[in-house]
């Protein structure tokens, strides 16, 4: 069994927690002696062998469909239940739909209304949702998976730019309405070696990570471990907007 650390939360939810960014992040959270809830959207079955192979014990999948507050609702309901608080909350689900940048007409509202509701309305449905939660929790921290897309306004699509602006955004502003209690983050991430952006190669991140100045592609756990450093480490900082590109921003 896990041996939980000190300072690491013992009860943490992640969204989109089945795979990529947010399986990375529950793999650590698991080895710090976590207690981690891998909320997914359709994904049952990745997210309970998650489950099985995570250190510790304790752990629970569970539904939660981030554009559906009913869903949300029930979910804040079962972990109420079974364990009683949150000290981390990680908004790693979303989605996105590549459009190109400059064909405006197929950036349809539909596509739109869709990238904004999962990417944006859905983290801030689950926080609402969570907050009774979290402040019963010890040292409690939000953490928001953005994009540099909300910097460089370039990405899968314009619609999925603006949302992780306003995600940012959010995450600014949460930082002032729920202090002390609460710290929150964005950690902003480019160019992620997960699948989460349909039809881009292994070939286009290598092209990428050969002009950024760190000169490698930034893999699920690169970001998980700013994700848990957030957590855990900055306990003196909110508010923070946190890049994780291997320079690309520069």
């Amino acid at each position: 069994m896990a041996e939980r650390h000190e300072n690491g939360p013992e009860v943490a939810l992640i969204t989109g927690g089945s795979s990529g960014i947010g399986r990375a992040t529950a793999l650590r959270l698991a080895q710090r002696g976590t207690r981690v809830i891998v909320g997914y959207h359709s994904n049952q079955d990745a997210a309970e062998a998650l489950v099985a192979e995570m250190d510790g014990s304790g752990h629970l999948a569970l539904r939660i469909a981030i554009e559906d507050t009913a869903s949300i609702t029930a979910a804040a309901e079962t972990i109420t239940q079974q364990f009683g608080k949150l000290d981390a909350l990680v908004n790693s689900g979303g989605n996105t739909k590549p459009v190109p940048l400059n064909e405006l007409d197929q950036l349809t509202d539909d596509i739109f209304d869709n990238v904004v509701a999962v990417n944006l309305r859905g983290p801030f449905a689950v926080i609402r949702a969570m907050r009774p939660l979290l402040d019963k929790g010890k040292n409690a921290a939000i953490v928001n998976v953005s994009s540099l897309a909300a910097q460089k306004g370039v990405g899968s699509s314009l619609a999925y730019c603006a949302a992780k602006g306003g995600l940012d955004t959010l995450t600014i502003g949460l930082a002032k309405v729920l202090a002390p209690t609460i710290r929150v983050f964005s950690i902003s991430p480019a160019g992620v070696d997960t699948e989460f952006v349909a039809g881009r190669t292994r070939a286009q991140l290598e092209a990428t990570a050969a002009q950024v100045p760190l000169k490698k592609i930034t893999s699920a756990d690169d970001v998980a471990r700013a994700i848990v450093a957030s957590i855990v480490d900055l306990t003196s900082s909110t508010g923070l907007i946190i890049t994780v590109d291997e320079g690309r921003h520069l």
